[in-house]
């Protein structure tokens, strides 16, 4: 690979860095929310509604990890 290419990788795993870290905060947020539900609420739609959003971002932060590790051993 020649480094023009490998720059716009490393250009881009850094963007992939910087919008994971966003995606951790929204995370963390709905994590924060779902923990203050109240105890008598944690069997209601809202909480498992928060639950479900907390997964599926927990999901989406797995496939951006693997996203940055691959692009990362691309440029190598």
């Amino acid at each position: 690979m020649n480094n023009p290419r490998r720059k716009q990788l490393a250009e881009i795993s850094e963007k992939l860095s910087e919008l994971r870290s966003m995606l951790e905060s929204v995370k963390d947020e709905e994590e924060e929310y779902m923990e203050n539900i109240p105890e008598n609420l944690q069997s209601s739609e809202r909480y498992e509604k928060a639950e479900n959003a907390v997964d599926n971002l927990d999901s989406a932060l797995d496939s951006l990890d693997e996203a940055i590790s691959d692009i990362e051993s691309a440029s190598e």
